[in-house]
């Protein structure tokens, strides 16, 4: 029970958030990028807390305790992305002085591409922010108090309500004070169970070889790692909640440094939730996998750290960042597109309007779902090979002499190859997917600016 008083002590705390901050969200601007006003300690804070949700926790854990060392490529490849996000795209997209990621493909390639591209990333955010409910249940249910699908339901409106109430203000505020108690909660996690094991060198002695393999291992072979270098660590290097902090950030040179400083806090990261995992599945065996990061939350510390630890957890998965950055893309980009005449005032209402439908339709993903790495890579599949190679081709249209056509056609083909990938299980299409949208990207410019050359002559 005192872990429960605890949990639901955070998320009362995290409304308050909301209703305090509700002062800051009278506009569109503040509501979508904070009035882009963010610091580097906040944009850092909280592109960690948004990153270290259900995937970079539960999904990790679950990784490590199937498959040992190799599981830290699901977030390792994001580590890569960042790196390549703040060297080459970081300072350009905040120079762009918008709101979301759909506006910057418009601005590249016209409307009727911002338009394929909001449609893609709503779609497909649905299961991304579906993960995050189902980590909801999931840490829940060894609490043991209600079913999973109780708490998914229950959570999903608390965090719609926070996210109406206090926009970006509320989420980069609050990220930032979840991403500080996650990392002394794994830090305090490691420190717990590797006592309790023994520490690493008798893990691994108790572990199957395969634990130990990296960076392959007979599970996880190479494109086993082409697949998460590709379709995972690209959506660091474009993603639309990995933009929304971008363009709150106060300038290009903020917005730069707190991608870096977030990559740096990612890679150790990794390993420890990994080792975590693997560490459950030393002490306790047969639990499922993506429970293993809760379970050993419970199992090894005491019972007042233990609450306050899981619910900081609770509180990071369901970070409102992946709702308020898909609700912005639907209001603005799809809704205030269709229908240009609302003001602003009229558009802040259909936002929050977005905000409730959009984690209605994700609770409804998640209730079936129900699993975390599945859901998110779905989604992950579905958005780099229809957005990723648009976007970043954009910053370079002109040099390459891409065409507007071919960025539609890419849009839509490398997405819905990428779709039916998933759909139908077929193996090497999820990574054919991505080569689909850049030989469309590059045939179709080709074949146009060929035609183009030939009536200029005569």
């Amino acid at each position: 029970m005192l872990q429960l008083a605890i949990i639901l002590i955070f998320f009362i705390i995290m409304v308050l958030v909301g209703v305090l901050t509700r002062k800051n969200a009278t506009d569109t601007k503040n509501f979508f990028v904070m009035g882009q006003k963010g610091t580097t300690l906040y944009i850092a804070g909280s592109l960690f807390a948004t990153i270290i949700g259900a995937s970079a926790t539960l999904g990790l854990a679950g990784l490590g305790y199937t498959r040992g060392l190799t599981g830290s490529w699901w977030l390792l490849p994001g580590s890569l992305g960042l790196i390549v996000l703040g060297i080459l795209f970081a300072k350009k997209v905040r120079e762009t002085g918008l709101y979301t990621l759909p506006e910057i493909a418009a601005k590249q390639f016209g409307p009727w591409v911002g338009m394929a591209i909001s449609i893609i990333v709503s779609v497909a955010w649905l299961g991304v922010i579906g993960g995050q409910i189902v980590a909801v249940g999931k840490i829940m249910s060894v609490v043991g108090i209600g079913s999973p699908e109780f708490w998914m339901v229950i959570s999903t409106v608390a965090f719609v309500g926070f996210t109406v109430i206090g926009g970006q203000w509320a989420a980069i505020k609050t990220d930032l004070y979840q991403g500080i108690i996650i990392i002394v909660g794994i830090g305090g996690g490691l420190i717990f169970i590797l006592t309790k094991v023994g520490g690493l060198g008798n893990l691994f002695a108790h572990l199957p070889a395969g634990y130990k393999s990296f960076p392959l291992s007979e599970s996880f072979g190479w494109y086993d790692l082409a697949k998460m270098l590709l379709l995972v660590g690209m959506v660091y290097v474009v993603g639309p909640d990995i933009y929304s902090r971008i363009l709150s950030a106060k300038d290009g040179k903020t917005a730069r440094h707190s991608v870096f400083w977030t990559a740096g806090l990612l890679a150790p990261l990794a390993f420890g939730v990994v080792i975590i995992g693997m560490s459950a599945a030393f002490l306790f065996p047969g639990i499922p996998a993506e429970q293993a990061f809760p379970t050993v939350i419970k199992e090894t510390m005491p019972p007042i750290v233990s609450g306050l630890v899981l619910g900081a957890l609770l509180c990071a998965v369901m970070s409102p960042s992946l709702l308020l950055g898909a609700s912005t893309i639907v209001a603005k980009d799809i809704i205030h597109t269709i229908k240009p005449s609302f003001n602003d005032k009229q558009l802040l209402f259909i936002s929050r309007i977005s905000v409730a439908l959009m984690g209605a339709l994700s609770l409804l993903v998640a209730l079936y779902m129900k699993g975390i790495i599945s859901s998110l890579l779905f989604a992950y599949t579905v958005f780099s090979s229809g957005v990723i190679p648009i976007i970043i081709v954009g910053f370079y249209r002109e040099k390459l002499k891409i065409t507007q056509a071919a960025a539609l056609v890419a849009v839509i083909g490398g997405g819905s190859t990428g779709l039916v990938s998933q759909l139908l299980k077929i193996k090497y299409l999820d990574i054919g997917a991505v080569g689909v949208s850049v030989v469309l990207l590059f045939g179709v410019s080709l074949v146009q600016n060929m035609f183009t050359r030939q009536k200029t002559v005569r």
